[in-house]
């Protein structure tokens, strides 16, 4: 019995991600959006103390900012969510397969490339600089430096 219910388990987990269940109370689970788009009436219009206008044309003006902004963003995303999200889609997918198919084998072909010519490069900087500095190192090596204060 329980390894049924191992296997049952191990399938729904293996189940194809395209179909996985999506949560559509908490849209932003990753909070990318957490500081961009939360603008309310509040953060738009403000009366300072002085200068109100009537009680009737601040709730309406309220009212129509909310509404307005509920139904011009359900509108906007009904009309043009589906092709922004193929596009997006696209666009990631192209991304993808670049970094795939050409980005990673480039990077990894020069480091493979990289490391016979900084063999050849140490190699000459061993050969010809080292016996070069190594003899400056002996001339100047025998320098003594003394300060005497004078009267």
């Amino acid at each position: 019995m329980a390894e049924e219910r191992g296997e049952l388990e191990e399938r729904i987990l293996a189940k194809d991600q395209h179909t996985k269940e999506i949560d559509l109370v908490n849209r932003d689970p990753r909070r990318i959006n957490e500081d961009v788009v939360k603008v309310d009436f509040e953060d738009v219009i403000a009366e300072p103390a002085g200068t109100f206008s009537f009680d009737g044309v601040w709730k309406t003006s309220y009212t129509s900012f909310t509404v307005s902004k509920y139904w011009c963003y359900r509108l906007l995303s009904a009309a043009l969510g589906v092709p922004l999200a193929v596009l997006w889609g696209f666009l990631f997918a192209l991304i993808s397969f670049c970094h795939i198919w050409a980005v990673v084998p480039c990077i990894k072909s020069y480091l493979i490339e990289i490391q016979c010519v900084g063999r050849i490069y140490s190699l000459c900087i061993h050969t010809f600089c080292d016996p070069l500095f190594e003899a400056l190192a002996r001339v100047c090596g025998g320098i003594k430096v003394s300060l005497r204060k004078e009267p």
